[in-house]
């Protein structure tokens, strides 16, 4: 039976988009940020798909990532096999890890299976291949009927642990293919070491045996809404509250403001949540679950970043990259923030001002954290309703002392995390 790898318990998922992340978007162009993402405090390295592209029906000048040609090899654009062998290698030398993205829903339509293995694919009456969905035309759907593509996936994924040594995967849109196919694949990658697993889904029956941590984007969307006016404070916490209530127990739920999907379509963190933006990534990386910084927001990126031609990050100096960096560090030492049941019980702590401010507590043992969070472009002062007999904690911002029973003020947008002094 599958356990979480206990060296998640308090690591930041980071998402690489290579192609984007640098002018050239090679690995060895990326390798130089490695020294900046440590310092950051990011420990969980995902690289979108890093395999050649298909050419057939490609979209755009450069075609999606997800369009895989080849599940053994990289594209030349990021440069070789031995490259990423040896980045890993870094990675793995500077305390962080490696999680490959993994498409095994579709491939490109020029794949050597299409010629090899035709019955791979899921087939139209007239024996040619056909897209997942119309939109997606620049991929053809693969057909878990057949035995021999369960054996020729997992030997694909097999191989990027015994020749790179990564440490799992992240796996894209993984309630399309049989969950019982993701419990074997998982089976069979545990055998050789330990590895992590995320699936972009929602389908909680893959955290049974195969996964390790779903996407909530119930979450994502309310603080989406709630940042652009859509929705209540309320409606907020009753949304956190029953995700809560359905949480697997030994699982994570990745908390994000941003991701790949999210920037290219409907844009940057910055355009969707404006002035929220620092409170809703506080809510990120105290609530019970694993966080994710996207490529670009440390350096408070505006654009979107195209999906199918070629754009690049602006790595400039701003605001956030300390603000990040400071939620990594209280995130890696206090206990009570860790992820999931490493981390303190969740419980809501009641306050004077309900419709605009959200606090809550976590706590593990004799470490406690409080959060404030306003959800309103107001000053607030705010008296919490605890009945903690520990009175005094340090703002982990400020680093001022304060008092529970006096009113604490929290600025427009603003947040407050407090940590009992022991």
């Amino acid at each position: 039976m599958k356990r979480i790898p206990e060296w998640t318990k308090n690591k930041i998922i980071y998402e690489v988009n290579l192609r984007q992340y640098s002018q050239g978007g090679s690995i060895k162009e990326f390798e130089a940020h490695l020294p900046r993402l440590k310092k950051l405090g990011v420990d969980i390295l995902w690289f979108m798909p890093i395999h050649p592209i298909g050419i057939k029906n490609r979209k755009g000048d450069m075609g999606s990532y997800y369009s895989v040609q080849n599940y053994k090899a990289v594209d030349k654009t990021y440069g070789t096999l031995e490259d990423f062998k040896n980045l890993v290698d870094t990675i793995h030398n500077m305390d962080m890890y490696v999680l490959l993205d993994w498409v095994a829903n579709h491939t490109s339509w020029d794949h050597q299976w299409t010629s090899q293995h035709p019955e791979f694919y899921t087939q139209t009456d007239d024996g040619g291949f056909k897209a997942p969905f119309p939109e997606w035309e620049d991929v053809i759907h693969l057909n878990y009927n057949s035995s021999e593509l369960w054996k020729e996936m997992i030997d694909s994924m097999k191989f990027w642990i015994k020749e790179a040594d990564i440490d799992g995967f992240r796996c894209d849109m993984a309630h399309l293919v049989r969950t019982p196919f993701w419990n074997e694949a998982r089976r069979q990658l545990d055998e050789i070491k330990p590895v992590f697993m995320l699936a972009e889904s929602e389908n909680r029956d893959l955290l049974d045996h195969a996964f390790d941590a779903l996407y909530n984007w119930n979450i994502f969307h309310k603080i989406n809404d709630i940042a652009q006016g859509r929705t209540t404070l309320h409606s907020l916490k009753n949304c956190i509250e029953n995700e809560l209530q359905n949480y697997r127990k030994g699982t994570y739920e990745l908390l994000f403001t941003s991701n790949h999907d999210e920037n290219s379509w409907n844009g940057s963190a910055i355009e969707r949540l404006t002035f929220s933006l620092e409170v809703c990534n506080v809510l990120c990386f105290t609530l019970p679950g694993i966080p994710l910084i996207y490529s670009g927001q440390e350096a408070g990126n505006y654009q979107k970043l195209s999906f199918f031609t070629k754009n690049h990050i602006d790595w400039k100096h701003d605001k956030m990259t300390p603000f990040y960096q400071h939620l990594c560090e209280i995130k890696h030492r206090n206990p009570a923030l860790w992820n999931g049941d490493f981390g303190g019980k969740y419980s809501i702590v009641a306050n004077n001002c309900e419709e605009h401010i959200y606090s809550f507590t976590r706590q593990k043992e004799n470490d406690q954290i409080i959060v404030l969070c306003n959800f309103s472009p107001d000053h607030q002062l705010v008296i919490l309703q605890s009945d903690s007999n520990v009175i005094q904690f340090r703002d982990l911002f400020s680093y001022k002392f304060v008092n529970l029973k006096e009113n604490l003020h929290v600025e427009p947008w603003g947040y407050r995390i407090l940590e009992k002094v022991n």
